[in-house]
């Protein structure tokens, strides 16, 4: 009984995908402004993402050792110290000579 349902499953699968692209193969060969358009940025969809995958293939790694840096993280950001090495993080939060929005 349950092969049955899933043979019927898959057959109305298999009949709504053939008469999708049937009907999908119709509006392609007719010469409707809509289906350019579609042709246009399905091309420009095409093209950029050839595009970036050449561009990540030559810059992929530099993008990548700019990301993850080299050495032991020193702070909350990876490699960023949290304050200034020569001054505490109070001191540094405490500094006199900060600049206002009034200056």
């Amino acid at each position: 009984m349950e092969e049955s349902w899933d043979f019927e499953f898959l057959s109305r699968i298999a009949d709504g995908c053939l008469s999708f692209l049937s009907e999908f193969i119709e509006d392609w060969l007719a010469n409707d402004m809509r289906v350019s358009i579609f042709k246009i940025l399905l091309g420009w969809l095409i093209l950029s993402l050839v595009a970036i995958h050449f561009a990540w293939k030559v810059y992929g790694d530099t993008v990548n050792d700019m990301y993850y840096r080299q050495g032991r993280p020193t702070g909350q950001n990876g490699g960023t110290p949290d304050a200034a090495p020569h001054l505490s993080g109070w001191q540094s939060a405490a500094k006199d000579d900060v600049k206002t929005h009034r200056e």
